[in-house]
């Protein structure tokens, strides 16, 4: 029997999760985890800019691999809807202090946030992080402020008290004024200071993350859906171009629009038989803290339909060391929507304590958010998981993990209240 044919040419389209940065910041990424990913391994990759009409086109760049004496060419394309993420931040403090109310009602009160925690207690402490740490900063301002407030009412007793009662009464008035001046002006200073450093704290940036989901109680917001449908006719195009393989990468937020956008993409009968092989990695997916909530009907009814189709593979990583992921979870069926004939995701762990050394993970451990992204850089002890090698090598992802068996820790355990699908 022959061997499979190597890759030659691949078209990857990556979707970001959450995040409101220019998507220069993944060619970087890629640029410096790839050179020291193919240091450690032994192999060439080599990057160039991607050529496109001025002003057309997606952000992106060119791979070439040299890997296991086969040379691939990789075209990336960054599906962008950092836009749609920086306007929902536009909240402001007392925006996002509201947001903080209503996304907490909505996990509580859904009964969701109870039964994610049966699932991975870190990713539930990651979405509580931003709700705790922002009500902490409202005290410390408030206790800040009452402390300055009370010390300049205070000082007004040092003021010469007339004898009649209406003077008594003003020094009061006077007290009373000096107070909330002192406080409202502090405790506004500080929530500001607080905010500003949010590039420290992050309890903003999550905040609007999980918010951007819970407001709509796990429904896509129409500008999202129109982006998607977008990404889905991207995608359809070059389906019918010359490449060997079509990878679509979700990280993070990205893995549910992925579902989404390739159950539209196969729904639609645009997956022509003799295009390129297509192909799904998802990365650190958070798909459960949207497939839980109430309304999240759309993507629960893409995750039963996508787990059951033959046009393409789809394999699942995401470590225990991640504690932003929930990790080992198999989407469709923790969401309770898992079919007769369910035939992926394959589900796989990064293994992050064993595929990097214990030097690197020392220092990366406590790095919660650097450990989201790890799926996208180098490992210095790498396993079968190697995301430059997925993305520039010569196999495709289901040769890649042909025969493979899932970790043995996957969690199937459907806890899902709400499992009613659309239409």
């Amino acid at each position: 029997m022959s061997s499979p044919s190597p890759v030659r040419k691949r078209r990857v389209f990556y979707i970001p999760g959450y995040d409101p940065i220019h998507p220069r910041r993944y060619r970087e990424l890629y640029r410096k985890e790839g050179a020291e990913q193919a240091r450690i391994s032994g192999y060439d990759i080599t990057l160039s800019p991607k050529t496109t009409d001025k002003g057309k086109g997606r952000y992106g760049w060119n791979v070439k691999g040299r890997i296991d004496g086969e040379t691939t060419e990789t075209t990336f394309d960054v599906l962008v809807w950092s836009d749609i993420v920086r306007d929902s931040m536009e909240q402001g403090i007392l925006g996002t202090y509201a947001q903080l109310v209503r996304t907490a009602w909505a996990y509580i009160a859904s009964g969701a946030l109870w039964r994610l925690m049966r699932l991975r207690k870190g990713p539930v402490i990651a979405a509580l992080y931003p709700v705790g740490f922002l009500i902490v900063q409202l005290l410390i301002a408030l206790l800040v402020g009452h402390l300055i407030g009370a010390g300049l009412s205070s000082a007004t007793q040092l003021l010469p008290l007339g004898q009649e009662s209406t003077s008594f009464a003003a020094h009061r008035m006077i007290a009373h004024m000096a107070y909330w001046l002192g406080l409202i002006p502090t405790a506004w200073g500080l929530l500001t200071w607080f905010k500003a450093k949010d590039n420290k704290f992050f309890a903003y940036y999550l905040m609007h993350d999980y918010a951007y989901s819970a407001r709509h109680k796990g429904a896509n917001p129409p500008e999202l859906e129109a982006r998607m449908a977008e990404f889905t006719d991207e995608i359809a195009a070059a389906l019918t171009e010359d490449y060997d393989e079509l990878l679509v990468v979700g990280h993070s937020s990205g893995a549910h629009l992925g579902v989404s956008i390739l159950s539209d993409l196969i729904r639609q009968g645009r997956v022509p038989r003799d295009g390129p092989t297509l192909s799904f990695l998802s990365l650190g997916q958070v798909v459960p803290m949207v497939s839980f909530l109430p309304k999240a009907h759309r993507l629960r009814a893409d995750l039963h339909y996508l787990c059951t189709r033959d046009e393409l593979t789809w394999v699942d990583v995401t470590a225990p060391g991640d504690g932003c992921a929930f990790a080992l979870c198999d989407p469709v069926t923790v969401s309770g929507v898992a079919p007769e004939g369910q035939k992926s995701p394959l589900v796989l762990s990064a293994a992050f304590t064993q595929t990097l050394s214990p030097e690197r993970w020392k220092e990366l451990r406590w790095r919660f958010f650097r450990l989201h992204f790890q799926y996208l850089c180098a490992f210095d002890r790498p396993g079968d998981y190697d995301y430059f090698q997925i993305t520039a090598g010569p196999q495709t992802l289901g040769q890649r993990f042909e025969g493979r068996p899932p970790s043995p820790s996957m969690i199937t355990a459907p806890v899902n209240k709400f499992t009613d699908m659309a239409a």
